[in-house]
């Protein structure tokens, strides 16, 4: 693979030893780049993180496979320094490596290197290779790493629109900067007098934060501009805008480096549209695009452009996961627009257009999968990849950033798309609120026993097979996660509501003052989606109804008012899918879904594969052996032909990757 991978690829060469233990504090061998190429080497890699699990695995997989006499390369990872805290019996019998960032970046600081994501190693490593001649301190690696791996050289950021350009370049690929480097930049920018007026305290880490701060300016932009044009009525004094956002007043939003990212925020819905008096004035200049004028036409206006963004940034199939969880939003917002009411004059070129880039994105994504996903479970907790990093990630939180008290929401069913009907709700009816917007990827197949359990057992199904078909054992996994983690009964509750209720008895639960650990279930989703027969629209109208009748904004109110941090996130999505006959199969599934079948065994799954041959035996990746999933191909589904369903349980993009939320009250703002 060439670059810093080598040096620790160089070690494993297929048949040199069947167990190998690696001691890897910084998480290196984890990388997906570096466990692809293990995998197609022949190795397998296990993490050694809880020793009851790990002997698990290790004594019902892997023994059992040496003892029949097949060598397998396994190798043993353990994120920490040294190898001492494994199994003696490992440490005896196994090949033993050491990596660390240390060695890779002799000549940087390593406390400031640790604190990058291991996708931005690659950049870091070539420009060590180009510019880095002498060992460098903690704040010459910090400005190091800005200019050379970011882009940004704070020294030359000297009128407004360097400014823009670097914030906007930054949170319109949603990159994750360092805390210790977003200091430093602040710190340089501050020690030279620039921009004391700008929060860039808040605007500078805050992706949702940067974006408010653009939406405030827009009005003011649209009426000096108006002004411009002769019309001295439009605009208000300073105070009267009721600005959230401190700073300057005026952004030049219409600066050739500043322009392009405008257009293409509005169009991918991060900037809202405004009314103005002087639309029509302005609707044939460039800023039309964040004017609301003639709702079809504004609505032809974006979807065109939505469509050529995408089939522009469809990530290809050596693409790294964070492209894949960027592009979902995207794709979020044009299933939106697609099944909106002016959808309905939609030009049938159009429609069809939208279908051709729907089937590239399914066929592309299923690629994607079938090649890379196996190695997302293995990834590193923080940031969380799949639904169950989200458990450790929260004790991340809670033992390095001092959050004692901490909510998870997992809403049963919700897509992506349908999160940004209910965030169109909120931004309207309750702007209190604050969402900072990730994304993480569910387990295959998107079966609530599966992907749900996985969430509030903070591990792969595969550590829980006994349970697969069912969720009662939902309370139990919670409790024994947090319990390994050191808090007692009385510091952990787990709650199943339906949504539209409940709200005294998780009040009633939370009251209790050793309380600090929540896990919450919303079902309402769900149910939404099970009784749904109109469809993709269908859904975003019943969610935008709910969503307005304030369960959900009740529950976040209760919450926060305790003091709890709180994250939301959903254990699969849906599609709208149609029917492609219905399997006869009697007793012989585990599991009957629309969109997935679960067999014990791979002759009963082929029996039906052989009559559905666009259906996919799933491999049983981090699930038991005698899991085997068919899962139903493009946007079928097991139903008689003709019929269709809003269901889950496939590959699709829509079901795998939902949104992972951090929910906060904007200050100043009461509840």
């Amino acid at each position: 693979m060439g670059g810093w991978r080598d040096t620790l690829l160089k070690e494993f060469t297929p048949g040199v030893a069947r167990l190998t233990l690696v001691a890897d504090p910084d998480g290196l061998l984890m990388e997906e780049g570096i466990l692809q190429v293990l995998s197609e080497r022949g190795f397998e890699v296990l993490p050694f993180d809880d020793p009851v699990s790990f002997r698990f695995v290790y004594e019902s997989k892997y023994k059992p496979r040496w003892e029949r006499g097949e060598l397998t390369g396994l190798v043993v990872v353990i994120q920490a320094p040294d190898l001492r805290r494994l199994p003696y019996d490992l440490w005896q019998a196994g090949r033993k490596l050491s990596f660390s960032l240390a060695d890779i970046f002799p000549r940087l600081s390593y406390p400031v290197v640790a604190e990058l994501d291991r996708g931005e190693l690659d950049a870091l490593y070539n420009a060590c290779g180009k510019y880095c001649s002498e060992s460098l301190g903690v704040g010459a690696t910090k400005d190091f790493i800005l200019r050379y791996v970011f882009g940004i050289a704070p020294e030359l950021i000297r009128e407004p629109e360097d400014l823009l350009r670097v914030l906007l370049r930054r949170h319109y690929r949603g990159q994750r900067v360092p805390r210790i480097l977003d200091e430093r930049f602040i710190q340089v920018l501050r020690s030279e007098g620039r921009f004391n007026d700008w929060p860039l305290e808040e605007i500078l880490p805050c992706r949702e934060a940067f974006f408010g701060f653009l939406q405030e300016r827009w009005r003011i932009f649209l009426d000096r501009l108006a002004r411009a044009n002769g019309d001295d009525r439009i605009g208000e004094p300073e105070v009267a805008y009721g600005l959230r956002y401190a700073g300057p007043l005026y952004i030049p939003f219409d600066h050739d480096d500043v322009r392009p990212y405008v257009d293409t925020l509005f169009v991918e819905g991060h900037l809202a549209p405004i009314s103005h008096p002087e639309a029509y004035r302005l609707s044939d200049r460039w800023v039309a695009v964040g004017l609301k004028k003639d709702p079809v036409a504004d609505w032809r206006y974006r979807f065109v452009n939505l469509v050529t963004l995408i089939e522009n940034s469809l990530p290809q199939d050596n693409a790294r996961y964070q492209e894949w969880l960027a592009f979902a939003r995207r794709w979020a917002e044009l299933v939106i627009l697609r099944f909106e009411e002016s959808a309905a004059e939609i030009p049938v070129e159009v429609r069809e257009k939208y279908e051709v880039l729907c089937h590239r994105v399914d066929n592309t994504f299923l690629k994607w999968v079938q090649q890379r996903y196996g190695a997302l479970h293995s990834q590193p907790a923080i940031p969380p990849v799949m639904l169950h990093h989200i458990p450790r990630y929260l004790v991340h939180l809670r033992e390095k950033e001092a959050h004692k008290k901490i909510a998870l929401i997992v809403m049963d069913g919700l897509a992506f798309d349908q999160w940004l009907v209910m965030l169109e709700v909120f931004s309207e009816r309750w702007p209190q609120f604050r969402f900072h917007e990730h994304a993480v990827f569910a387990w295959i197949p998107t079966l609530t026993p599966v992907s749900r359990q996985a969430v509030f057992a903070g591990k792969p199904p595969l550590f829980f097979p006994g349970n697969l078909n069912a969720t009662d054992r939902e309370p139990l996994l919670w409790g024994r996660f947090w319990s390994d983690q050191g808090l007692g009964k009385d510091e952990v509750v787990y709650i199943n509501i339906v949504g539209n209720g409940d709200l005294d008895k998780v009040a009633e639960s939370i009251s209790y003052p050793k309380v600090s650990v929540v896990g919450l279930v919303v079902r309402k989703i769900d149910e939404i989606m099970h009784g749904m027969k109109l469809g993709t629209a269908g859904m975003h109208n019943q969610v935008r109804q709910w969503t307005k009748t304030g369960s959900l904004r009740s529950l976040l109110e209760l919450l926060l008012k305790e003091g709890f941090m709180v994250y939301l996130t959903s254990d699969h999505g849906n599609l709208e899918a149609y029917g492609c006959g219905l399997p006869a199969e009697g007793a012989l599934a585990d599991h009957r879904g629309y969109r997935a079948r679960i067999y014990s065994t791979a002759v009963l799954r082929k029996r039906i594969k052989e009559k559905f041959p666009v259906a996919i035996e799933w491999a049983p990746n981090g699930l038991p052996d005698d899991y085997l999933p068919l899962l139903a191909g493009g946007r079928s589904a097991f139903l008689n032909k003709g019929e269709k369903a809003v269901c889950h349980g496939g590959i699709s993009l829509e079901e795998v990757i939902v949104p992972f939320i951090y929910v906060e009250r904007i200050k100043g703002r009461a509840l």
